[in-house]
């Protein structure tokens, strides 16, 4: 039986960090790797001694060969779909967006550099900005659309176009730029603000394919983010969050995928981002309706804004400002968060054409004015009315009240004039 995560780490902790890795690589699965190293496919590989597991392999579904090292990770308790795969060699990055479209995926989860300690980890397999479109042997076509640089990643959206078919999809490209060259980060901060990043953009969520994550590898990092969100998951989505353990779901994953998380060091930042991120991380948005049916849950507040009370005043709207700008798009922040709005590429010239007429800034339409809230009348006071912003209205007086007081000031006006016609 687990006894939490925090309590986990800290015995961990007490010990050495070395020794239960050794523990984890000792237990994990070992399956055959036959296809990859038959002669025709050990150049699509980028290490040799990282291999996918047959069982689990993902198979292109045309051309000759249909080799590519990447495997599919199911965590069916929280309903996940990992594709993990090496970064793409120059040769193989052809392969990648096959796979990409075969697989239906709608997100591409990058973890490292191109270069790293003057040694290439990854081939670009996307546009650099001055090129704009790459065209590969495989029969695919990919347009950069936008890119968004962040304090900690770059969010960059694709188009991916089947040259043969004619058709295309929207991907979008997370590249975490902050994991440093050598170690693992020295807090989680930036690494779960990416997570949230990729979370809230729905590329995670079972009714689209399974998000593709790679580093250089596609084993160390990319086994530590599908970890950390698999694990937060599991604390959000259990009755009990003491039964995760997290030992047991890395060994999990290891039946899919060899060698996932590479050091000690990596499995220990692992602990540390899954206590941090069950303490700060929002609630993902995948599983808002099924923990709402669960009778125990905290509560995490009312899913939509309560009326204002009849003499409540309701804060006025904050408009968009702009907190960053490149020479393509722009980057705003609104009430709610922070929001990239992009004036794209493709964007037309013509407003009516613009498919992201919404959100461009150029092709947006103007804001409609507000509307002045309705007055609202105190059930208390019945001569008086008040407006939603406190001003105090005037009101007709009832008319029995006017008539009497006309009776009362006409009898006073004539008793005076008999008193002083009689006394001077």
């Amino acid at each position: 039986m687990s006894i939490g995560v925090e309590a986990e780490f800290s015995e961990i902790e007490a010990g050495h960090w070395n020794v239960f890795y050794q523990e984890v690589h000792l237990l994990s699965s070992n399956m055959s790797f036959q296809h990859s190293k038959r002669p025709e496919n050990r150049s699509r590989n980028r290490y040799r001694d990282v291999s996918p597991f047959d069982h689990s392999r993902v198979s292109l579904q045309s051309g000759k060969n249909d080799y590519i090292n990447a495997n599919l990770i199911l965590m069916e308790e929280v309903n996940r779909r990992y594709i993990l795969t090496q970064g793409p060699l120059p040769s193989t990055c052809g392969h990648f967006w096959q796979m990409v479209w075969e697989q239906r995926s709608r997100g591409v989860v990058m973890l490292s550099r191109l270069i790293e300690l003057n040694s290439v980890k990854c081939s670009q397999y996307w546009p650099p900005s001055e090129v704009l479109e790459l065209a590969f042997d495989t029969g695919f076509r990919v347009t950069l659309l936008s890119e968004a640089v962040k304090p900690h990643c770059t969010v960059r959206r694709l188009g991916l176009e089947n040259v043969q078919t004619r058709t295309s999809r929207e991907i979008l490209h997370f590249h975490y730029t902050t994991w440093p060259e050598s170690g693992v980060p020295d807090a989680p901060d930036s690494f779960l603000s990416f997570l949230s990043t990729v979370r809230e953009s729905g590329c995670l969520v079972q009714d689209q394919g399974p998000v593709v994550v790679h580093c250089s590898g596609g084993i160390g990092r990319s086994g530590v983010f599908c970890l950390v969100d698999t694990c937060l998951l599991l604390m959000r989505t259990r009755k009990d969050p003491s039964s995760v353990c997290v030992r047991d779901v890395l060994l999990e994953m290891r039946r899919y995928r060899m060698g996932l998380i590479q050091t000690a060091h990596q499995l220990r930042f692992s602990y540390i981002a899954i206590i941090e991120g069950a303490k700060t991380l929002p609630r993902d948005p995948s599983i808002q309706e099924s923990t709402n049916d669960l009778s125990d849950e905290e509560d995490s507040g009312p899913m939509f804004t309560p009326p204002l009370s009849p003499t409540s005043t309701p804060p006025p709207p904050r408009p968009l400002k702009r907190i960053g700008k490149t020479s393509e798009f722009y980057t705003l922040r609104d009430a709610e968060g922070e929001v990239t709005t992009v004036h794209d590429r493709s964007c037309s010239p013509d407003p009516g054409l613009c498919v992201t007429a919404r959100r461009c800034r150029i092709c947006a339409p103007p804001l409609e004015p507000s509307v002045p809230a309705p007055h609202r009348q105190s059930p208390s006071s019945p001569g008086l009315s008040f407006r939603i912003d406190g001003d105090l209205e005037r009101t007709e007086a009832p008319r029995s009240l006017l008539a009497s007081l006309y009776v009362c000031a006409t009898v006073a006006m004539g008793a005076y004039i008999c008193y002083h016609a009689k006394f001077h």
